[in-house]
This record gives C-alpha cells, sequence and structure tokens, in this order.
C-alpha cells in the first residue's frame, strides 16, 4: 500500500487533535459539526481494532445529547440535529451502536418537519442547508426504524417531499429544473446543477427513494425529468475541461467548473451513476462512466481549481470519490486518480501552525485558517486516509451522497 507509514502518521496526529479540539466546535452536525468527528473516531478504533477511540467517539455523542436537552436547535443536516441525527442512525447500521434510536429521535421529528416544509415552501430545497437534507435524515429514519408507527410517519414525510419537489419544479423542452438562489451577495438566481446545494442531489436523493417500491411511481417522472435537464447542458466543445457548468442562468452557462465534491462534473457523474442502477438504465451508466473517467484525467491545476486538501472542495474529496466508484467498478484509471489524489493531498500538508499540517483556503475572507470538521477540516481527510488503507467496507460517505 503506497504511502501506509505516511498515512498511518497523519491518522494519529489528526486523532490527536480532535480529541484535544472538538469541543470548539459549535454546531453538531454530521458535515460542519461534531458527530463529523464522532464519525471518525468510530472508524478509527475499527482500524486500529481498539476501543478507546470509540470511547472517545461515545463522549462526542454523549455532548451532543447535552447540548440539545440544554437548548440547542439548529436544524440542519450540513450543520445541525438533522446531521446529527443521521450519524446516530449510521452508527447503529454499522453495528458502532446496540441501543434503538427511536426514543432518542422520534420527539424531534415534529420540528424537522416543521423546518422542511417552511423551506419548501420558499422553494429553498438545498442538500446541505435546506429542505433535501432534512427529507435525506427521514430516509434515513425510514430504513432503519423498527416502529411500525414511525415507519408510517416518514412514509408520510417523504410523499410529503416529493410532492413538493413537483409543486415547486419547472418543466420546459430540457424536462424538469428547480430554481435556487445562486449568489446570496446579488441575489442572482438560476439553476444549480451541483451535488452540495443543487439538482445533482435531488438526483440522489429520489434514486434512494426509488429503490422503495412503494415511491417508485412518485419519484420515476421528477428523477427522469431532473436527468434530462442536466443532460441537457452538457458543453460542447473540443477544449473543454469540464464538461457540465456549475450553473445555468439565462445570461449564460459558467462555463467552468472545478472538480471537485461540491460542484462540477463530479458531482453529476455520481447523481448519473445512483441514478442508472435504480432505473437499470444502461445508456445512463455509460454516461456517468464517461464523466467520471473524465474528471479522473483532469490533473493540471488550471483544469481542477483545487486549492486545499479537505474533502469540500481539496484533494481527498476527490480520493474519496474515486476511491469509491474503483470499489464499485474495479476500473484501474479510477485506482489511478485515488492514488493521485492521496498522494496530492498529502503533499499539502505544509503548514507548521496547521492541523497534521493542513488549512483550508477560505475565498471569502482570503486567507488560510485551520478546520476539524468533515467537509472541510481534518476529520474528513482522516476518514477518507482510512477508507483507502482499511481492509473493511465502510459507508459513512452516504452522508456526502458518494455511497
Amino acid at each position: 500500500m503506497e504511502h501506509k507509514k505516511e498515512l498511518e502518521e497523519k491518522l494519529n496526529e489528526i486523532s490527536g487533535i480532535l480529541q484535544k479540539e472538538f469541543k470548539t466546535e459549535k454546531d453538531v452536525g454530521v458535515l460542519a459539526g461534531i458527530s463529523g468527528i464522532a464519525l471518525f473516531h468510530f472508524y478509527y478504533s475499527k482500524y486500529l481494532d481498539i476501543d478507546t477511540q470509540a470511547d472517545i467517539g461515545i463522549n462526542i455523542l454523549e455532548e451532543i445529547i447535552e447540548r440539545i436537552n440544554n437548548g440547542y436547535q439548529f436544524p440542519t443536516f450540513c450543520s445541525g440535529i438533522a446531521g446529527a441525527g443521521w450519524v446516530f442512525e449510521h452508527l447503529l447500521e454499522e453495528d458502532f451502536m446496540d441501543s434503538e434510536n427511536d426514543e432518542l429521535l422520534a420527539d424531534l421529528d415534529e420540528y424537522l418537519l416543521s423546518v422542511m416544509s417552511y423551506d419548501m415552501q420558499r422553494g429553498q430545497y438545498d442538500f446541505l442547508h435546506a429542505g433535501v437534507g432534512y427529507a435525506f435524515y427521514f430516509l434515513k429514519r425510514y430504513r432503519n426504524t423498527r416502529s411500525d408507527e414511525l415507519k408510517q410517519r416518514y412514509r408520510e414525510y417523504l410523499n410529503k417531499m416529493v410532492a413538493d419537489l413537483e409543486a415547486t419544479s419547472q418543466k420546459d423542452e430540457n424536462g424538469l429544473k428547480w430554481e435556487a438562489v445562486l449568489d446570496r451577495d446579488t441575489g442572482q438566481r438560476g439553476f444549480n446543477l451541483s451535488l452540495s446545494h443543487g439538482m445533482s442531489s435531488i438526483i440522489i436523493f429520489l434514486s434512494k427513494l426509488y429503490e422503495f417500491d412503494e415511491f417508485k411511481s412518485s419519484t420515476e417522472p421528477l428523477l427522469k425529468g431532473a436527468i434530462q435537464y442536466i443532460r441537457s447542458k452538457e458543453l460542447k466543445g473540443n477544449d473543454l475541461y469540464s464538461l457540465y457548468p456549475s450553473w445555468v442562468t439565462e445570461e449564460n452557462n459558467d462555463r467552468r467548473s472545478r472538480l471537485a465534491w461540491c460542484y462540477g462534473d463530479l458531482g453529476i457523474g455520481l447523481a448519473f451513476w445512483r441514478a442508472s442502477a435504480v432505473l437499470k438504465d444502461e445508456e445512463l451508466r455509460g454516461k456517468a462512466l464517461n464523466i467520471l473517467r473524465h474528471g479522473a484525467n483532469r490533473r493540471k491545476n488550471e483544469e481542477t481549481g483545487i486549492r486545499d486538501a479537505g474533502i469540500c472542495h481539496g484533494s481527498y474529496g476527490n480520493a474519496q470519490i474515486f476511491n469509491r466508484i474503483y470499489k464499485e467498478t474495479g476500473e484501474e484509471t479510477f485506482r489511478e486518480a485515488t492514488y493521485y489524489w492521496i498522494d496530492h493531498g498529502l503533499k499539502m500538508a505544509i503548514y507548521e501552525d496547521g492541523n497534521a499540517g493542513y488549512k483550508q483556503w477560505n475565498g471569502m475572507d482570503e486567507d488560510w485558517v485551520n478546520r476539524l470538521s468533515l467537509l472541510e477540516g481534518v476529520a474528513g481527510i482522516g476518514l477518507t486516509i482510512i477508507d483507502y488503507l482499511a481492509d473493511f467496507e465502510s459507508h459513512w460517505d452516504e452522508c456526502l451522497m458518494i455511497s
């Protein structure tokens, strides 16, 4: 295994930093809060085959419960209660915990439903911060609850979300699309194609719902319409380094998109890949693989836009995506891309005052900052390294809609 010793040293550094500093994170969510840090410790415990790291994870879960009991109310999947609830469910699924979550989590349902409904009434479907994120959490609960009463409740919540997506969609000759705010500062609106905030997340969410017979008929037209719309926006030309824009406006398509989890071709490729599996659409499967292969061959800085190492828009996010697709296809192209981005990520650990040598580029303030979180910081870097090194299968990256 390439770089194994160096990567294991990084994991040890990351573990020490997270254990020492996790309480400085004010939020509890999976992507930008302490529940994502708990995920790292549970998986690191499994990798090392020792209990001490899991004990740290348990301490973090206890901290989350205490914060909520003391009045913490921020709801979102990325930063708040919905994301923390997703982590509790995931840990149960993966046998890290044996306690039931129904009693712990069900009391939060009405609050999260009210926020989801409010967001969707305003057309705010954003996976990280609005409607799709809550629905993604409710889908996890729907899968796992052992209570028939709760299962029926979550079925109703999910049917409501599908109805809201249908009501807020716009139909044109290219398919179905959902309008969103593209720039909060200017108020610019358009059609966001991304995985983090846009329509690719709708496709993956609907694909996961489509796996259940009770949602097939309601989700199929939305799923196929969204795919049709994004496909219609494929860029044409011989000198393209990205195949799709990040978003579409009346004025023009943003013709360049970065190589990253958050925006660009990789999220669209993942969305088509997941949809092709549930729809049993071989042509779409081929399209998805071609998009992902094209991304695997993008390496130059001017073609990728990579400036830092974190999952959101950095080296390790690309590594995690290509590693996941390699595991599912066995294609050498994706194995090579995984290694390239792992190596690239290691080379970015250059900051003496960084967390394990890592800092994130903060474009708004134009400054390099330390981050702990799964999405932007060293918890996510650590989880990606574990997935690369481990001989066991894991699906923690479902929280990013990767698996």
